[in-house]
């Protein structure tokens, strides 16, 4: 087997740390953990990243991208509803195929909530430029729609926070998150597409 390039090693650890801070957080992840995971040692991965904070960073950059370039893709010639739609049903799918990524989104947070509060600016900075982003790429297909921005913005925030406590498909609590923008069913609205009786993404149309 051919030996991985300290590259492809610095992109093995990203991964790990990923999923190693998604379960257990920043300060209940150690890097004894990710390096592990790696298949390294300490020392090594210390020659990767200088500390566990560098790791959470790139980590949580690396989930950011993962996000934006998930709308990116999804809303790529299509304008207003249709983009609207396929983005919030690529979003479902991202989240369910793989739930690490929403739950480094919400240690991320919590996180950054943590580091402001000691005065340390620098994961809040970096998690803010790429909430920027993704705020930026959702907004180019819905026709640069502020309103529409947010809406869809707080909607995806909502599906995070039910998805995250756990809310089972089905449950009454999913009813206000309309299928593809209430185009099926007859209800009206400008909801995400997402299906309240089994709370899945629906199809684009």
């Amino acid at each position: 087997m051919a030996r991985m390039s300290a590259e492809e090693r610095r992109e093995s650890v990203i991964r790990a740390a990923a999923r190693e801070f998604a379960r257990g957080g920043y300060y209940g992840t150690s890097t004894e953990a990710i390096a592990r995971q790696v298949g390294v040692s300490q020392p090594y991965l210390f020659r990767l990243f200088p500390n566990k904070q560098a790791m959470f960073l790139a980590a949580s950059a690396r989930c950011l991208e993962t996000t934006r370039a998930v709308f990116a893709r999804a809303g790529e010639g299509l304008e207003g509803e249709e983009a609207r739609d396929a983005m919030a049903d690529a979003y479902m799918r991202l989240i369910a195929e793989d739930p690490h990524v929403l739950q480094m989104q919400l240690q991320m947070y919590v996180t950054v909530s943590a580091a402001e509060a000691a005065g340390d600016h620098e994961l809040g900075e970096l998690v803010r430029a790429g909430w920027q982003d993704l705020w930026d790429t959702v907004k180019v297909p819905l026709g640069g729609d502020v309103k529409e921005t947010t809406t869809f913005m707080a909607y995806g925030m909502l599906i995070n926070t039910l998805t995250a406590m756990g809310f089972p498909p089905g449950h009454r609590i999913w009813e206000g998150l309309y299928p593809s923008g209430g185009r099926e069913g007859g209800q009206g609205g400008s909801e995400p597409g997402v299906n309240p009786s089994d709370g899945t993404a629906s199809s684009p149309q």
